[in-house]
């Protein structure tokens, strides 16, 4: 047989049943479902500050917990998992209204953020920020009045500040300096106290995305970027947002390669940096083929092209062929696009016309184009089946066999369709076939439409 007819013939003896839900992705092999919980070790959901809850703990003052936190339930006990804290966050009422400190804001908001809660996490962040607007006001406009003098080191300016040290001491620090006309000093003081606003812009940017405000993710980063443009964490996930939600918009698409490019120079050693090169690659490619829709025709063509000229130059011998890794790898990147998806369809409706008519054949030749894109498809299964079972094909047992052990009712939904056609004598022959291959399958079924 020729090598198309190989390619689907393989296709379809390999697949097995899944277990997965339809349309669910494939699971590479080897892999297990393995579904974590975002840790909350070290007591990183606690607001800064907050006493430990290990072991033998002594007890607790209600009056030495920040204002909001819910009580504890006890003393000496072991600290509450995430579900439950979060479980009395939610049940403190008016929480949300209270005012806070930005520890105590952003330790909530990262709560949320790690567990989910994507849409509550953006809530206290965007309190934390609030919070920390003072401090960010002054740091602009004094970096402004610096012009292109770089901001100067906290240490550097001796801002004196310790570990722990809350955002409000800080920015009062920075604002004696601006007072006094020490523009650098408050700069690089201002700079200094906002560095836990910066993780904390990040993270409500990503909050913002995972919720389905991608317009604000955008804006939430670039505010990060307007205090650090150097913010290797701010750069690659806006340039991610860009790349992902404007692919069709040029100048988004530059921003986002210039961002990718931004994170390799900055640091050539972080972990994101091999992933910025490729991504950068990539958008460079989307932006000279004119966007994403135009690059992706363009590979689906390509591909098409490839896969064509490998099936046309296959020998026309009745054995399966091995098949080439360019031609596994053509069937398996070639893009699913709704036009390829209504192609395929439009191949097993003429298919089965054709197999209504006795043209096994060109039925055959439908199907095999078919099958190596879609190996479940028990439609087309059932249909190239029952063309090798008209051709008496050596290969034809093995196929049927498949197709009748991996979905019986494809097959008897194939004689009704012939039918339909006019085909009252392949559609008789198809279901005392598949009454005698599958004893087991709808014995009462098949034998009423085999009586009519």
């Amino acid at each position: 047989m020729n090598l198309s007819l190989a390619l689907a013939t393989a296709a379809l003896l390999a697949a097995e049943p899944s277990s997965l839900p339809p349309g669910h992705p494939p699971v590479p092999p080897g892999t297990e479902a393995s579904p974590t919980a975002p840790s909350m070790g070290g007591g990183s959901a606690l607001p800064q500050g907050h006493p430990p809850l290990e072991g033998d703990t002594p007890p607790v003052s209600p009056d030495a917990l920040p204002s909001g936190h819910p009580p504890l339930s006890g003393t000496g006990k072991a600290p509450p998992s995430a579900d439950e804290l979060l479980r009395q966050l939610d049940s403190t009422e008016g929480l949300k209204g209270r005012e806070k400190t930005f520890e105590i804001a952003a330790s909530l908001g990262r709560l949320y953020y790690v567990n989910g809660r994507n849409v509550d996490a953006d809530t206290y962040l965007q309190q934390a920020e609030a919070r920390a607007k003072p401090v960010r006001d002054l740091f602009l406009a004094q970096k402004k009045k610096l012009g292109k003098t770089p901001v100067p080191t906290a240490e550097a300016a001796k801002c004196g500040f310790t570990p722990g040290q809350p955002l409000e001491a800080m920015g009062q620090v920075a604002s004696e300096r601006a007072k006094k006309g020490d523009a650098a000093g408050a700069a690089a003081c201002a700079r200094a106290a906002l560095e836990p606003v910066l993780e904390t812009g990040v993270m409500r940017a990503n909050a913002l995305y995972l919720g389905g405000d991608s317009a604000a993710a955008l804006v939430a980063y670039g505010a990060v970027l307007e205090v650090e443009p150097r913010h290797e964490e701010a750069l690659y996930g806006r340039a991610s947002v860009l790349f992902e939600t404007k692919g069709e918009d040029l100048a988004a698409l530059k921003q986002a390669h210039e961002g990718f490019e931004a994170v390799q120079a900055i640091n050539p050693n972080s972990p994101r940096a091999a992933t910025a090169k490729r991504m950068s690659t990539l958008v460079d490619e989307t932006v000279k083929a004119g966007g994403r829709t135009k690059l992706l025709a363009s590979r689906a063509e390509d591909r098409r092209i490839r896969l064509s000229q490998s099936l046309a130059a296959a020998p026309q011998k009745d054995e399966l062929r091995p098949l080439t890794k360019e031609m596994v790898d053509a069937v398996q990147n070639t893009e699913r696009t709704p036009e390829l998806e209504q192609g395929l369809t439009k191949l097993v409706e003429e298919g089965e016309e054709h197999l209504s008519k006795g043209r096994y054949q060109e039925a055959l030749g439908n199907y095999t184009r078919v099958v190596p894109f879609q190996p479940e498809n028990g439609r087309a299964k059932a249909g190239m089946a029952w063309a090798l079972v008209g051709l008496g094909r050596p290969m034809a047992a093995r196929v049927w066999g498949v197709a009748v052990q991996s979905d019986p009712a494809a097959v008897e939904r194939l004689g009704d369709m012939l039918l339909e056609k006019g085909d009252a004598k392949g559609a008789k022959a198809l279901w005392e076939k598949l009454s005698s291959d599958a004893p087991e399958y709808n014995k009462t079924g098949l034998q009423a439409k085999l009586s009519r």
